[in-house]
């Protein structure tokens, strides 16, 4: 579902096992095929949020400075 200009969101269920699906339309938008790792991120205030691998870098980097900020 759009919900605004380039951002998007789903509703899926989590298992027995705490595993999900990816929807179809998303897997598409994202290009994740199978097999291939993403790495899923957790803030307890903020939520998860899951990354394919050519963007994880940029967004590792990203935190990582917000955090470096924080503590000064």
């Amino acid at each position: 579902m759009i919900v605004n200009d380039g951002k998007y969101a789903w509703m899926v269920k989590i298992g027995e096992k705490g595993q999900f699906v990816i929807p179809k339309e998303a897997r598409e938008l994202f290009d994740l095929q199978p097999g291939q790792e993403i790495l899923v991120l957790g803030d307890a205030s903020r939520g998860l949020a899951i990354l394919p691998r050519d963007l994880q870098q940029e967004h590792i980097a990203r935190i990582f400075s917000d955090l470096e900020e924080e503590d000064t």
